[in-house]
């Protein structure tokens, strides 16, 4: 008897979630519950509730962004109120019923923790980069590890510097990172240094977070995170194992104190049964 051939991970992949690669937020959430990525990428069902962080987040995102775009088209830098107004938008896609603020906070708090960050943001040096834009939310995809799906990046800012590629992704956060919290968090950046190597081999790659403080006084830092090679073959190693997690259906709770309070799936995961 003739075994049906195995299919390739692209294929498998689209079979099992309707979509033909991985993103390294679906890699980290399976890391994180991979129940919650069971309900959130096979099961589709929707998100009870959403943390008013993310969609600000997401917000404050869609105006760095707006910024980047008008001057990579060669347009001068968009206005305070412009930028705000894409923020706004951003807080449009989301039902407000369905959006979970925490303690002491509200649509308006928030508007006006945004109005101050985008001040900071405009006034830092992040705002100029030092070269040529070649990319905004620009997407790279290809397999970087034999027998796992294309992983697919969109990286946030992509300038060449004339002798280097900078790759920077954008975070808000509670207080300013130590340059030892941005090495830590690197793993997504390393995996995206691997995509754009392929665009340039000759340049050399560097990666930074820049991270927007949500404090009284927002401050803008850029962290620099380390190329290392071995650490790129660990993280390439995780990739592998978490999908042969994925593939092999091994969906259960992971129950944390931490992350189980705001997850999005409370309900179906009271009444999963195995």
């Amino acid at each position: 008897m003739i075994s049906a051939a195995k299919l390739a991970p692209n294929e498998t992949a689209e079979r099992l979630m309707g979509r033909d690669y991985l993103s390294f937020s679906s890699l980290s959430l399976y890391q994180t519950c991979p129940l919650r990525w069971y309900f959130k990428y096979v099961a589709g069902l929707p998100e009870e509730t959403v943390s008013s962080s993310l969609v600000f987040g997401g917000a404050i995102h869609r105006a760095v962004e707006l910024h980047f775009n008008e001057l990579l088209a060669g347009n001068p830098a968009p206005d305070l109120d412009t930028l705000l107004a894409a923020y706004q938008t951003g807080w449009l896609d989301r039902d407000p019923a369905r959006v979970h603020f925490g303690k002491d906070e509200t649509a308006e708090s928030l508007g006006r923790l945004a109005d101050r960050m985008l001040r900071a943001f405009q006034g830092s040096k992040l705002a100029e980069p030092g070269g040529k834009i070649i990319g905004v939310e620009e997407e790279l995809r290809g397999q970087l590890v034999p027998g796992c799906p294309d992983l697919l990046a969109r990286i946030d800012l992509l300038v060449d510097t004339g002798d280097a590629l900078v790759i920077t992704d954008f975070k808000t956060a509670r207080s300013r990172w130590s340059a030892g919290h941005a090495d830590e968090a690197g793993e997504q950046l390393l995996l995206y240094s691997e995509l754009v190597r392929r665009l340039a081999p000759e340049k050399s790659i560097r990666l930074e977070f820049a991270v927007i403080t949500k404090t009284n006084e927002p401050v803008v830092d850029r962290l620099a995170v380390t190329v290392d090679p071995h650490r790129v073959a660990r993280t390439k190693r995780v990739m592998q194992n978490v999908w042969r997690a994925i593939e092999g259906r091994h969906f259960f709770p992971s129950p944390s104190p931490m992350n189980c309070p705001t997850c999005p799936y409370r309900a179906p995961c009271r009444a999963w049964t195995g």
